[in-house]
């Protein structure tokens, strides 16, 4: 692909470093940025460099955040007693678009997986069982997607906590194995976090 300005060529390769996007289709969402008014691709490029500089985990539950305790786990209504154990923010806000949870999440920042060199001391599995530890926990939802990755990273963490007698429990199988919770519709969702089933019972 030939570039008539280097500006644009860079502009270009950027973009298509993001996920789904390949060449042409970066050359197509730069050059929309060009014809818009300066002011608004202004606040494209200062709304994401405030996302990259300001944004926060949340410190107890590791969802994305504007500030040190995010909304839901600052919420006084929510069951602290209750964590479900998700891979990202996207599959919370799967969940809480179901509107069927009122408990508390745990983030894990993806799942365990050797091929791609991701253990478990690259997730937030520790901090978890530091949480369970602390005796209020009563029952661990893993709601992770049906893959042998995640498959694996709930075995792993199944047997980290199971000592502390707490209650673990998958959501039901209304979500098709090899499916990404973030890709399912809200009723079927909502359903699999209330027919949620022992974890003992789920093999």
């Amino acid at each position: 692909m030939n570039f008539s300005s280097k500006l644009l060529e860079n502009a270009v390769n950027e973009v298509a470093q993001l996920p789904g996007i390949g060449k042409r289709t970066a050359l197509r969402m730069v050059l929309h940025l060009l014809k818009q008014p300066t002011t608004q691709t202004h606040q494209l490029a200062t709304s994401l460099t405030k996302l990259v500089d300001d944004i926060k985990l949340c410190e107890k539950c590791h969802n994305i955040s504007d500030v040190a305790v995010c909304e839901i786990c600052a919420t006084p209504s929510r069951n602290a007693e209750i964590i479900c154990v998700v891979e990202d923010v996207r599959d919370v806000m799967a969940i809480e678009n179901t509107s069927q949870f009122k408990g508390l999440y745990h983030v894990l920042g993806g799942k365990i997986s050797p091929i791609e060199g991701i253990g478990p001391h690259n997730l937030t599995i520790d901090s978890l069982v530091e949480k369970v530890k602390g005796g209020t926990v009563k029952e661990v939802i893993f709601a992770l997607s049906s893959t042998i990755e995640g498959d694996t990273t709930i075995f792993y963490i199944h047997k980290q906590v199971e000592k502390f007698n707490i209650k673990t429990s998958t959501i039901a199988r209304g979500i098709a194995v090899g499916d990404e919770l973030e890709y399912a519709d809200e009723v079927t969702l909502g359903r699999s976090i209330i027919n949620r089933i022992p974890f003992e019972k789920s093999f």
